[in-house]
């Protein structure tokens, strides 16, 4: 079993769902972002998803773009990207890390060398939105021999005859995209989740984490009751831009403020089996 597969083990015997939150690494720069990162699990983070920064995200909306070009602006890389999950595992061996992003870099990289690596770093699983099923040759099937979850997209969109490509070569979780459209810009409905969860959990039996516009306590709470996982991202990358100093550099209150809000968060998603 992996971490990622372990950790939802754990959630489950507890009876609750849990909290992945999305950070964009080198994000203002390689020292905060090792700093949020290594704060994660502590305000209430299951699982981490680290933003490979990249020049094209085209699924991703401003939020999420602004941090990748504030990484990038840095000095961020790839290998950089590596060294974050690397000095993370110095301290946490137990809270799994996916990486998240797209093909380009891996490409670039060299995926045998990148798998190799990602692996002696500490990564468990692998979010590339740009690869489909049908390319599940260039990177999927690799990195599950390499012993890396790789998770896929499921949208609203994802029909019944759709979803069994979707699903072949899946493993760890499914994230589902709760809107049509790039990332933080619009609220998902609530009833249009609970049933779309519903339906890929008769098709599968891995865990349904949801994401894409879930800002708030009361929206991770309310996922929560339905999906085993809710994603947050875009609010965490705007907590960290809204607490830079005018020049881009971080404020004293940069790492403690996405804290903060991971603690909300969490303790929303707690209470949504509580009653």
């Amino acid at each position: 079993m992996t971490r990622i597969d372990t950790t939802f083990a754990s959630l489950k015997s507890q009876g609750r769902a849990g909290l992945v939150t999305f950070v964009m690494a080198g994000d203002p720069d390689h020292e905060t972002s090792a700093a949020i990162i290594a704060a994660l699990p502590g305000a209430g983070a299951d699982v981490i998803e680290l933003g490979m920064p990249f020049t094209d995200p085209m699924a991703d909306g401003p939020a999420i773009q602004a941090a990748g070009l504030r990484a990038l602006k840095a000095g961020a890389t790839l290998r950089q990207t590596l060294e974050l999950v690397r000095g993370f595992r110095n301290t946490n061996g137990t809270t799994p890390i996916v990486l998240m992003g797209y093909y380009n870099p891996i490409y670039v990289y060299g995926v045998e060398k990148f798998l190799v690596d990602a692996k002696d770093a500490g990564v468990d699983g692998l979010i590339v939105v740009d690869l489909p099923p049908e390319e599940d040759a260039e990177l999927c099937l690799p990195a599950l021999k390499a012993g890396l979850n790789f998770i896929r997209l499921a949208t609203p969109t994802t029909d019944d005859k759709r979803l069994p490509a979707v699903l072949a070569n899946t493993s760890g979780f499914v994230y589902y995209v709760s809107i049509t459209g790039i990332t933080g810009s619009a609220a998902p409905d609530t009833n249009k989740v609970a049933a779309a969860v519903a339906r890929i959990k008769r098709h599968t039996q891995l865990p349904v984490a949801v994401g894409f516009g879930v800002r708030r306590a009361e929206q991770a709470r309310d996922f929560g009751a339905a999906a085993d996982a809710v994603v947050v991202g875009s609010a965490l990358v705007d907590t960290v831009r809204a607490h830079l100093t005018a020049d881009g550099a971080p404020g004293p209150e940069t790492v403690p403020a996405v804290a903060a809000l991971v603690t909300d968060l969490a303790a929303g998603v707690k209470a949504a089996r509580s009653k």
